[in-house]
């Protein structure tokens, strides 16, 4: 299965791109050869637990998963099967909050933590590891990026290499065509996002590019 792991719809404040419009993009995709099975809808700094795109994602035969991209102090981090245990326990609109510690109540909660664009100045880990912050416990990044420049795809390849990290992929869309450039292959079935956490626990994945993905 190929998932875009990292995708803006306009329920953040800096896309303008729908879940429909998306998807739509997804079956001209497809139709030239790709296989894009899902996104995850990974919104700023919130988690949207009221919106229900089950129909929507029926009726194009895309899987559409829900989780956030928080700001934190030492970097932006995707957290996937977001609990409103974790909610309540962490205010998501806190871009001053502590990133071992949502990484650690991630765990704790049932979701999980991946460190974003880890590559990208000041918002990317790479920069806080120079600067001798450390992240004993973290096993994944999100080392595929579409959105990434050179340079940033560079030092995401290094540190994963470097460190031994797992690596994630996803697109950054902010925008339609945006969509699915970057994807997870996962070699199992992900059925909601539950699977998807324990897809990340196993270990058994990594980032592509859509190019990659042609049948």
């Amino acid at each position: 299965m190929y998932i875009d792991m990292h995708s803006h719809s306009v329920a953040s404040d800096d896309s303008r791109a729908t879940v429909e419009q998306y998807l739509k993009w997804i079956n001209a995709q497809r139709k030239k050869g790709f296989q894009i099975d899902g996104i995850v809808l990974t919104e700023h700094r919130q988690f949207d637990a009221e919106s229900d795109y089950s129909d929507l994602a029926k009726q194009y035969d895309v899987l559409v998963f829900k989780g956030s991209e928080l700001d934190t102090r030492y970097g932006h981090v995707l957290v996937y099967g977001v609990t409103e245990q974790l909610t309540k326990a962490i205010p998501f609109n806190d871009v001053t909050m502590d990133t071992h510690e949502l990484l650690a109540e991630a765990a704790r909660t049932g979701a999980f933590g991946v460190p974003a664009h880890p590559g990208r100045s000041g918002i990317g880990l790479v920069e806080w590891q120079a600067k001798g912050i450390e992240f004993p416990d973290l096993k994944v990044v999100e080392r595929v990026n579409a959105g990434n420049r050179p340079e940033e795809q560079e030092k995401a390849d290094k540190v994963a290499e470097e460190l031994g990290y797992l690596g994630i992929g996803g697109s950054d869309a902010h925008f339609t065509s945006g969509i699915a450039k970057g994807m997870t292959q996962f070699p199992d079935g992900i059925r909601d996002e539950k699977d998807l956490v324990g897809a990340l626990h196993e270990g058994n994945f990594h980032g592509v590019l859509i190019e990659e993905t042609v049948q």
